[in-house]
């Protein structure tokens, strides 16, 4: 990649603060939990963790991951991820990344010490699994992940590398696993990313681990105007997942949920193996909505964009743990839902508006230099 090209992408950087206060403003009442001690942590991850009222054994569990600059309880606050937990009975895990480990709080889905198994943050992640499993004897069959940009690139590095663990993923404004294993790579990866072959990107997977197979499921989520991940990330990471699970690349299933474009992908036993929605105009985000039921999870921010279709939800769907209701909708909590809806109306829903006015503005020049230096280009 350039040296202008760069320049430009941190250009975007400062004028989407991503850097800075992701997220709609946390409230004081967040339901997460810390765990200090879950074994190994060589990525020096925290644990946060949620689990809804009367959750009997053998509940699913899903993993959340964060984007850049987020906390785990900003985001589960703005995804609305411990309202489906409560509202459809499973686990809630979110790791959390540190700024002495990145200091823009992204997960490093392109560090070579952090995305093999049994090494660094994708390890750490996985001891945290098992400790939810064994502490709340949860379901292992069910154990499921997804996140947003770079928690997203890191939700496929854990599928890949664990791919025994997880039944199924969720990749939001992610890219594919492997793509990067450097700070160079991974700019060049987000903004103009390669054509891979299927089987080139698909051997990547099955090199990560001894795993031959049944693979994770895969839904994949990007917005058409993003200016941060290349939305072709989308179709390559598709087209990683089509190969590891022998589909053809022609999908099985091509219209619109919401409004919005999916495809889905069938094996010959007529599963859903994968499956792709393309937001239209949407931004680099998490999409927001209604869902089929009338309820709204989540609320409207930085990154996490109303787009008309509920992505959570329907990642929750796609999991398949819709099916049946745990606990009926909190009234309380849906009141503070709608005050917080109310009070993020008054702001402009684009990533690429005045979102965080009156917070700490970057200093353009030293996350220049800082990722410059990281790349390697300078010293």
């Amino acid at each position: 990649m350039s040296l202008a090209n760069q320049i430009e992408f941190l250009r975007r950087l400062k004028t989407s603060r991503m850097a800075h206060g992701l997220g709609p403003q946390v409230p004081a009442d967040s339901p997460l939990v810390e765990t200090t001690s879950f074994g190994s942590n060589p990525g020096a991850l925290r644990m946060w963790s949620y689990l809804p009222p009367s959750l009997p054994a053998k509940a699913p569990l899903v993993v959340v991951l964060h984007g850049c600059g987020q906390t785990a309880a900003g985001y589960e606050f703005g995804a609305g991820w411990s309202m489906l937990a409560r509202r459809y009975g499973f686990a809630l895990l979110m790791p959390e990344q540190q700024k002495a480990n990145n200091p823009q709080g992204c997960f490093n889905w392109f560090s070579p010490e952090d995305i093999r198994r049994g090494h660094g943050e994708a390890a750490s992640i996985r001891a945290m699994v098992e400790q939810m499993v064994r502490t709340h004897k949860l379901d292992r069959k069910r154990i499921f992940i997804t996140g947003l940009s770079a928690g997203g690139a890191m939700s496929a590095v854990l599928l890949a590398t664990y791919p025994d663990v997880f039944s199924a993923g969720a990749v939001i404004a992610g890219l594919p696993y492997g793509v990067a294993h450097n700070v160079r790579q991974a700019l060049h990866a987000m903004m103009s990313p390669a054509t891979h072959s299927g089987q080139e990107l698909g051997d990547r997977v099955r090199h990560a681990s001894h795993h031959q197979g049944p693979w994770p499921r895969l839904s994949v989520w990007h917005g058409s105007a993003d200016r941060t991940v290349h939305p072709g990330n989308a179709s390559q990471l598709a087209l990683q997942w089509l190969d590891l699970h022998g589909v053809p690349a022609a999908p099985s299933v091509d219209g619109t949920v919401d409004g919005q474009a999916r495809r889905q992908w069938r094996d010959a036993d007529g599963t859903v193996v994968v499956e792709s929605y393309t937001i239209a105009g949407m931004a680099h985000g998490t999409p927001l909505g209604v869902a089929d039921t009338g309820e709204r999870f989540g609320t409207p921010g930085p990154f996490l964009l109303e787009a008309g279709i509920a992505s959570s939800y329907h990642i929750a769907k796609f999991f398949g743990l819709t099916g049946r209701i745990h606990l009926a909708a909190d009234a309380e909590a849906a009141r503070k839902q709608e005050r917080a809806n109310s009070t993020s109306q008054s702001a402009p829903n684009d990533q690429f508006a005045q979102h965080g006015a009156g917070r700490r503005s970057i200093d353009v020049a030293a996350v220049i230099t800082k990722a410059l230096t990281a790349a390697g280009l300078i010293k």
